[in-house]
């Protein structure tokens, strides 16, 4: 056999009409045609995204999530843009092919309802931009930040270091927390109980030099000392301070609480163990019976 007719074989064996669609027939050549153009336009869209993440939004110093949410946007511009070129490189028409979509649409709708409504979640997130990447969130019982946000579903850093997939509609339709959605500050309530025989003034100076103390306090809101309530063995005291970083909570919290404990030893303010009153009477004295007034009964 020649070369000719090899390569006559070859392209018999490529211009084979596989199926058609739309009146046009798609050939094993026009497959490979549409996957080596649409993968082209895939790589080009992850390439493209990356330099706009790693070089061109941050030397304009955009803000992280900002900066995923746009080059996310662009790389899926770029893939539907190279699908529709990848379809008319190959000759079919988008309209004909259209109205096999729209018959399709019905058991799409059935069959993948779960993974669509993923998908729209998807895109509302990344153009609504409710939750950014970033952001400390609380999803359910679920707390950590958003290290990811794809077209189906988002990825979620707990605190202990685990990767949590959620799926993009528990963000849409449940209740989600976002620490840092708008103003990251947030406010910490300090609760504390000092006895009965603490000097008032001391104390509320001392909390409010615990306040003034931590470098992670905020001037602006200013701190507040407040004597919530009279407990059974305790004034109640409440120290509300803000942060700026809702990250550091746990860690702010436990450096404030700390340093209430040596403020209050160095200026002798007790803070007191729970009291319990306890009340003993005399046992009640028994009735005296006689024995010679009991009877019995045998059984005859």
């Amino acid at each position: 056999m020649t070369i000719m007719e090899v390569i006559h074989a070859i392209n018999s064996v490529l211009d084979f009409a596989i199926f058609h669609v739309a009146n046009t027939s798609v050939t094993l050549r026009s497959l490979i045609t549409f996957g080596v153009v649409a993968a082209f336009f895939i790589g080009s869209s992850r390439i493209l995204r990356r330099i706009l993440m790693t070089r061109f939004l941050a030397r304009l110093q955009v803000e992280e999530g900002t900066r995923y949410s746009l080059a996310r946007i662009v790389q899926y511009t770029v893939v539907v843009v190279g699908v529709v070129v990848a379809f008319q490189f190959i000759g079919i028409d988008l309209s004909g092919l259209l109205v096999v979509f729209g018959f399709l649409s019905v058991g799409i709708g059935f069959g993948l309802q779960n993974i669509t409504s993923n998908f729209i979640s998807g895109l509302i997130l990344l153009f609504e931009r409710h939750i950014k990447v970033g952001d400390r969130v609380t999803v359910g019982d679920t707390e950590g930040d958003v290290i990811e946000i794809n077209i189906r579903s988002t990825t979620i850093r707990s605190l202990n270091n685990i990767s949590i997939i959620v799926p993009n509609t528990e963000f849409i339709s449940g209740t989600v927390i976002n620490w840092s959605h708008t103003d990251p500050k947030v406010r910490l309530d300090i609760a504390v109980g000092v006895s009965y025989n603490s000097d008032l003034d001391t104390v509320l100076r001392s909390l409010y030099e615990v306040a003034d103390e931590n470098p992670e306090v905020l001037k602006s809101p200013k701190p507040e000392v407040l004597l919530e309530t009279f407990g059974d063995s305790s004034w109640d005291m409440n120290l509300r301070a803000w942060i700026g970083n809702p990250k550091r909570d746990r860690q702010a919290r436990s450096d404030l609480n700390c340093a209430i404990v040596r403020k209050f030893r160095d200026n002798g303010v007790e803070i007191p163990f729970p009291q319990r009153d306890l009340h003993l009477r005399s046992p009640l004295p028994l009735p005296f019976v006689n024995p010679k007034t009991v009877t019995t009964k045998t059984k005859t």
